[in-house]
């Protein structure tokens, strides 16, 4: 049963997969365990991330501080060899802060572009409803065309380009809402979980023993992939076919939370090729060249819960935007 949070993490089935696709997969569940050497207990949040890369999508990543945000994302990079930049969010920040700026040569008595942080390949954007709407529409062009444009000049971000997106769940005081157009450009919403128990131990019991989150290669993180492994893994996810029973299933639901009492906005076209996506990105990395209803229902809750707006009268009744999607699974028809 996929976890409320994301989806659990899963075992390939090489029994129905092709050489090269048996290979690709076994890349990508390496970095799942490079990055496990200093992350603990955020196996789904990898697989999550790992499926944005292999959908060009970007993710939305929401807890509370301390759950290990920051040193997930520099150990997937660290594990696939991308180069990686964050950005510490804050009222102050200007557009151009984010994506570069023209800066005036006195040599040359010329204008140069000087780059800023998003010319990388995974940004992690820290806190980012800590900044005002402006800062935050100049990552619209980034994450939905895949260029900065400057003084009219379009300047293409490198190849693979992931924008990873932080907020805090509890802190309200200084932060703007992303708005609905903004969300809708990220490809899942993840929400990690403080650790169990047994995982807090292991935690303490790493720091302990010399651990350091500033030191990932002394904590044995080395790279297994690269841009060219996600490439071609993307080729072979293109190719896992969709009956048009599951196209069925995926805009039934769909349309079943634009006809939801609970929402005032349900799921948009865009949501419905998103939850496609990332439903044959897992069905891929489970093993299968198909899609079922299974690996759908796996993404529903982490590729719609941004998605849809709860009325503010349900809310206080405790509706949330999961138990909406849940109630959603439940009643639309899953084709056999």
């Amino acid at each position: 049963m996929p976890s409320a949070t994301a989806p659990a993490p899963i075992t390939p089935e090489p029994r129905t997969a092709s050489g090269d696709d048996a290979a690709l997969r076994a890349s990508l569940a390496a970095v799942r365990a490079e990055v496990a050497k200093a992350v603990v207990g955020q196996d789904s949040a990898v697989t999550c991330l790992l499926i944005a890369l292999l959908c060009r999508g970007h993710v939305l990543l929401e807890g509370v501080p301390g759950v290990a945000k920051t040193l997930l994302v520099r150990t997937l990079s660290a594990s696939l060899s991308l180069d990686t930049a964050r950005v510490q969010f804050t009222p102050d920040l200007m557009p151009g802060d984010i994506t570069g700026s023209l800066v005036y040569d006195a040599r040359t008595a010329e204008f140069s572009f000087r780059e800023g942080p998003v010319f990388t390949n995974l940004l992690l954007a820290d806190e980012i409803n800590r900044t005002p709407p402006k800062t935050q529409s100049s990552l619209l062009e980034a994450m939905e065309e895949r260029q900065v444009s400057v003084d009219g000049t379009p300047r293409p971000l490198p190849d693979p380009f992931l924008v990873i997106a932080t907020q805090n769940p509890v802190e309200y005081e200084g932060t703007y809402p992303l708005p609905e157009a903004q969300l809708d450009r990220f490809l899942l919403k993840v929400v990690l979980p403080l650790p169990e128990r047994e995982q807090e131990f292991e935690i303490l019991r790493r720091h302990a023993t010399g651990f350091s989150p500033r030191d990932l290669a002394g904590a044995g993180v080395r790279p297994v992939a690269d841009a060219a492994t996600l490439e071609a893994a993307r080729d072979h996810v293109a190719r896992v076919q969709v009956a048009p029973e599951i196209l069925t299933y995926i805009v039934d639901l769909c349309r079943a939370t634009r006809s939801s009492p609970s929402l005032s906005l349900g799921v948009s076209p865009r949501g419905a090729t998103a939850l496609l996506a990332t439903s044959r990105a897992w069905a891929w990395l489970a093993g299968r060249d198909y899609v079922t209803p299974d690996d759908v229902k796996a993404l529903v809750t982490a590729t719609l819960r941004h998605r849809v707006q709860v009325r503010p009268e349900a809310e206080l009744e405790g509706v949330t935007a999961e138990s909406v999607l849940a109630t959603v699974l439940a009643s639309v028809p899953v084709p056999r």
